[in-house]
């Protein structure tokens, strides 16, 4: 359905990946993991929203692209991730996403450009996981910017949406298998942070500190 989208345009293949996200996300729930989204503040639509957030599981990433739907958020995501997993692989490589070799600092800055100009263009949102790897204990780990801080630079009057992800990591607690069971699972969005004007260090720090608050 992903190919067939593709070869009509970018809104059918969109379309197509929501859906798939829907599914994806209600799973969870035929073992007893419901996901709640949280929308404290109002996001501004047609205008480059940079959503950073902490990172506990791959089941972080559904409910996002399906509750900021409105926003055509795109992931950055390591390359390893570009095959080899039906459906996500796909939507990864064809999608928008930016695809980067953490071993190559030079193919991660060329295409940190290239999805910075393009999300600039198109309006579309960026969602970025700093701490880089997944925490497989809930605990935020490290905050690295520096993919963050070469969004940025191609997006300067974009807005920075904090958002705070918890009890994802519990249905990895065991491993791959089996999944952990009756987890509240929150996604919870915070106040918008505008890049304009704004001094980029205390703006980071800002955001930072507003996600490590809010992760149980």
């Amino acid at each position: 359905m992903q190919w067939i989208g593709l070869k009509i345009g970018y809104t059918a293949h969109k379309n197509v990946v929501d859906v798939l996200n829907w599914f994806l996300t209600k799973s969870l729930l035929v073992i007893g993991n419901a996901v709640f989204f949280k929308k404290n503040y109002s996001i501004p639509e047609n205008k480059t929203i940079i959503f950073v957030a902490n990172h506990q599981s791959m089941f972080d990433i559904p409910p996002i692209i399906w509750y900021l739907r409105k926003h055509h958020p795109k992931f950055v995501s390591k390359i390893e991730l570009g095959k080899g997993i039906p459906s996500v692989s796909f939507n990864l490589k064809y999608g928008g996403a930016a695809l980067i070799n953490r071993r190559d600092s030079k193919q991660a800055l060329r295409e940190l450009e290239r999805f910075g100009k393009q999300i600039h263009r198109n309006k579309w949102s960026a969602v970025i996981f700093p701490e880089g790897t997944r925490s497989r204990t809930g605990q935020p780990r490290k905050f690295s910017l520096n993919g963050l801080t070469m969004i940025v630079k191609y997006n300067p009057e974009a807005i920075i949406v904090p958002i705070s992800i918890n009890n994802s990591w519990k249905v990895y607690k065991y491993g791959n298998f089996p999944f952990g069971m009756w987890n509240k699972i929150t996604v919870e969005s915070h106040q918008p942070i505008p890049l304009k004007n704004a001094d980029l260090q205390t703006a980071f720090s800002t955001m930072e500190s507003i996600i490590k608050k809010h992760v149980i």
